[in-house]
């Protein structure tokens, strides 16, 4: 099983930790995990664009110049798409649909494979006793800079009850909080650097290895 140091949350070693290999150590597919994070950043957009029809239009409905005799061609109201301010033909609604889907087994194993090249990238550190940290920002940023990640996107993985933790962490700059049970691959890949909080490992394997 693969091995990380273990530091506490004052920024020393504490021995070793094992990490599940089903989890971070698998083969990396590169294809799947761009098929991840494609899924995930369609379905976080929203069909805002909206152009008006021709109905929507406040000009006049009635037929504006009369049907013969002008050497024109006959036309009815002046909101028609083919004049200038008139409505948009074919234009977006309001209403598209960008939503794509991915099974729950490809998003697993996209997944597994994100947390498998970050932990080959030695991007990954794991954190004991996160849950004494005092809700304090200096605290935080104290840890931070013990490991050098000033600058760096750092995303703490934390279990759900971790309060102190989220606190500590609200006004720190390039600093993400997620959830364990709920990571997805597009957050693995956009950070620099994994904090894990040692529980936080064990809610990986009871969620992703739970046996039927």
């Amino acid at each position: 099983m693969p091995q990380v140091d273990l530091y506490t949350i004052k920024g020393t070693k504490s021995g070793k930790i094992s990490l599940p290999k089903e989890i971070f150590k698998v083969p990396v597919n590169e294809a799947l995990m761009a098929q991840s994070v494609r899924v995930y950043l369609s379905n976080q957009r929203k069909a805002r664009a909206k152009s008006k029809t021709k109905s929507e239009i406040n000009l006049t409905k009635s037929k504006w110049f009369r049907q013969k005799g002008t050497g024109r061609a006959r036309h009815g109201a002046k909101s028609a798409p083919i004049f200038v301010g008139g409505g948009t033909a074919h234009g977006p609604k309001g209403i598209e649909n960008f939503k794509l889907k991915m099974s729950k087994v490809l998003k697993k194993k996209a997944l597994f494979s994100a947390l498998s090249q970050k932990l080959g990238e030695k991007k990954i550190l794991v954190i004991k006793d996160f849950g004494k940290l005092e809700p304090k920002t200096k605290q935080m940023a104290d840890l931070l800079s013990k490991f050098k990640l000033g600058e760096k996107k750092v995303s703490l993985v934390l279990p759900k009850d971790f309060e102190n933790v989220k606190r500590a962490s609200g006004n720190i700059k390039n600093l993400n909080l997620l959830q364990a049970d709920l990571i997805n691959p597009y957050q693995v890949l956009n950070s620099n650097q994994l904090l894990f909080a040692q529980e936080s490992i064990g809610e990986l394997e009871k969620k992703f290895l739970k046996k039927k």
